[in-house]
């Protein structure tokens, strides 16, 4: 019945609330007002793809763009699902993204959110992956910045598609999605292909790997 529909929806609403991250960002369920205004808030709705803000990887990456992010040039988001990464780079002062995936849904849900978002002129969104963005497909071939939230094995499976090839001159890959025990397998993926290591954060039982 409606009546049981909307009960169903306000309780799945009331899962979601604001979530500070890191020193800068919220992210903020669509239908929420922002009352935090001393930070930047990323809105998201969570019922359209994965990437809510909710899950540790995903906030991995939302503090690692605090500190990666590079005012003025773009960023490439390989796996953008909900385009919540690609959306907060922007508001971080990236200039624009590049943001990909191979579930049309996804990049529906990325051009809903960025327009939420006031970015919508910045994201330039569409299906693919690695071999789509390296071979000209999208504006941007390189940025100083890449993402990759996705799983370890698909980590892996992209650096031997050439990702590392992404990353422009002594810029970095941000990888997420990845459980603490199978860091070491993506970072030697990533050093095979000619990449360093330059940091991991935890949260549970997740890790994020910075490399250059």
């Amino acid at each position: 019945s409606e009546i049981a529909d909307e009960n169903w929806m306000e309780a799945w609403k009331a899962h979601y609330h604001p979530i500070p991250i890191g020193r800068k960002l919220l992210v903020l369920p669509a239908w929420i007002e922002q009352e935090d205004t001393s930070r930047v808030a990323v809105k998201i709705d969570p019922s359209m793809a994965f990437g809510t803000g909710t899950h540790p990887s995903t906030q991995l990456c939302l503090e690692l763009l605090e500190d990666y992010t590079v005012p003025g040039k773009p960023v490439i988001d390989i796996g953008c699902g909900s385009g919540i990464l690609s959306i907060a780079a922007l508001k971080l002062g990236a200039s624009r993204a590049v943001s990909v995936d191979i579930d049309a849904a996804a990049v529906k849900a990325t051009l809903e959110n960025s327009l939420a978002n006031g970015v919508d002129e910045k994201v330039e969104t569409g299906p693919g992956s690695v071999e789509e963005v390296s071979s000209g497909n999208f504006s941007a071939r390189h940025a100083p910045v890449v993402l990759a939230n996705i799983l370890a094995p698909i980590l892996i499976r992209l650096f031997e598609s050439g990702m590392a090839r992404l990353a422009a001159p002594g810029g970095v890959i941000i990888l997420a999605g990845i459980l603490a025990e199978q860091g070491a397998g993506v970072r030697a993926a990533g050093e095979a292909q000619g990449l360093d290591f330059v940091e991991e954060r935890h949260s549970g039982d997740w890790v994020a790997l910075v490399m250059r």
